[in-house]
This record gives C-alpha cells, structure tokens and sequence, in this order.
C-alpha cells in the first residue's frame, strides 16, 4: 500500500497473544510494547471492533509507551484494523510520514484482514476436527485390545465377561498401569507360543487380581 513502510499482524485467541508476523524487526517490538503496557492501537482495536488510526505519533495522547517507541523508530502514523472471528487478527499498517496511509487504502487492508480471519479459522476448524478423529481412533484402538484380552481371559479363567473386565481393572490398580496396558500384556503373553513363560505371564495378571481381592476382603 502506498505509504505504509511496514505492517504487523496478530492473532488473539482468548484475550492472549497467539502468534504474530511483521514485515521488519520494529514492527514486532512495536507489538512487545503494546502487550506488555496493555495500551496501544492493536489492543484498542481488538477491544472495540473497529479500525483505529494514529495520524501523528507526535501529537499522540493515548498511549505514551507505543507512541514514545514509535517515534525513536522512525514511525509516525498507524492504522490498525481487526477482524473477529473464530479468533481476533489484528493488521497494524506503519508510516514513516504523518497521515501517511489514506482512507480510500483501508478497504483493501479490511479484506485482507477479513480474508485472513477466514482463513485462520479454517486451518482452527480443520485442526479441531483432526484432534477429534483421533481421540475418537485412539478410543476405538484401545477398546479393541481390551475386547480382545477380555474374551482371552473369559477362556482361561472360565469366568464372564464382566468377571475379566474386572481382574483387568483390579490388575491396573494393584500394578499402577492403564487398563490398555494390562490388556496387552494378556494379548502378548496369549500371542506367544504355548509354553512356560505364557502360562507364568497369564498366572502373575491373575494372581494379581486374586491378590486384590484378598486385600479387599
């Protein structure tokens, strides 16, 4: 944009700062100054919605921190714009000049910010969606092997179903391990070839569970 010699944006999520990118190094510490005075146009502009502008940071009042920073800076005019969404995208739009960023300009910034809004909230969806799936395979897995040990302990210890469900659960208490992982090891002991080791694997999981029971009583 004619006039603007660099340009920031901010991504808020929750009344934090999430992530931000900056067209050259002063941009960046101009954000730093606005965050940790909680005074400046960025945090005006996520507050109230709207675009705020800063002809002159030589004349500027409201934010003595932003304002004495930008001058040492070199900049002297600001337009900040925000768009909310499923997150808050800030666009900080510098000029080395006073009013140096006309208002004809901003309907093009506003698009890119809306634009940009859109988007972060795409890639947040997509993400959300992605964490979901895999909680719900996670879940799904880790039903499956305990299923899979539970009808193995059915047959070897002729009891029910809920019988086995309950020595995995004794067995995860008294040994401190999930109950995923106590299924596995009846899964792996079962899955190895008949012998000695197996028969001792599946006898220390029951007398685990014998034990807790004992302790109960």
């Amino acid at each position: 944009m004619p006039g603007c010699a660099a340009a920031s944006v901010t991504v808020w999520q929750d009344g934090e700062l999430a992530n931000q990118a900056s067209s050259h190094p002063d941009s960046s510490r101009l954000v730093a100054i606005q965050v940790a005075s909680n005074r400046g146009p960025i945090i005006d502009a996520i507050a109230d919605g709207g675009p705020v502008s800063c002809p002159d940071t030589l004349t500027e009042t409201r934010w003595p921190e932003f304002t004495a920073d930008a001058l040492r800076m070199g900049v002297r005019s600001v337009v900040t714009l925000s768009h909310r969404g499923a997150v808050i995208i800030a666009l900080s739009l510098l000029g080395l000049r006073p009013r140096s960023i006309e208002a004809d300009q901003l309907p093009l910034a506003e698009l890119l910010v809306a634009y940009g809004g859109a988007l972060v909230g795409a890639v947040s969806d997509y993400d959300d969606s992605r964490r979901v799936a895999a909680q719900l395979r996670d879940a799904a897995e880790a039903r499956a092997i305990v299923d899979q040990a539970k009808g193995i302990l059915m047959h070897a210890l002729s009891c029910s179903a809920d019988e086995a469900l309950e020595r995995m659960r004794e067995v995860s208490q008294r040994s401190n391990l999930r109950a995923t992982e106590v299924a596995q090891r009846v899964i792996d002991a079962h899955s190895r070839p008949a012998g000695r080791d197996a028969r001792r694997d599946l006898g220390q999981l029951a007398e685990l569970a014998r034990g807790r029971r004992k302790t109960a009583r």
